[in-house]
């Protein structure tokens, strides 16, 4: 399971040029599932996203994270997030689980951020969809 998490201060996506969902400032978090992750790696990421130290204090260091910061998550599942690149120009998905193995594990790590107290809005799995967001900092962090 693998996560590129960036500090937003508003994202959304939109499929079919509809807004599916959308969020002011929190975490914009592309969510890749692989073969063989499992419901205990959903929970372990879920948890990691929610308490990780993104957000500046008062001193403007990263001190804070979503919970103490009271915003969301916007989780867009990305497949090719677990795209294989060390031979060739062509990347290879093979390691990415199938939908039906990787659609739960999406909607486990958003009812684990839920239970953590995140506000969670997600797009329309194995949708094309556009994501937009404006990237705060930037910051951008890739979790495993």
């Amino acid at each position: 399971m693998r996560a590129v998490v960036q500090r937003v201060s508003e994202g959304r996506v939109r499929v079919e040029g509809n807004v599916g969902a959308e969020i002011g400032p929190g975490l914009c978090v592309l969510l890749g599932i692989a073969r063989g992750d499992a419901d205990t790696d959903a929970g372990r990421l879920a948890a990691k996203v929610a308490r990780l130290r993104v957000f500046p204090d008062d001193e403007g260091r990263f001190d804070r994270s979503l919970l103490e910061t009271g915003g969301a998550a916007l989780v867009v599942s990305q497949f090719t997030l677990i795209a294989e690149t060390s031979k060739g120009n062509r990347p290879s998905f093979s390691d990415a689980a199938p939908p039906d193995e990787a659609e739960p594990l999406v909607e486990r790590f958003c009812a684990e951020l839920v239970t953590l107290g995140v506000p969670v809005r997600q797009g329309v799995f194995g949708a094309r969809m556009a994501v937009e967001l404006v990237n705060d900092g930037p910051v951008t962090i890739v979790l495993g």
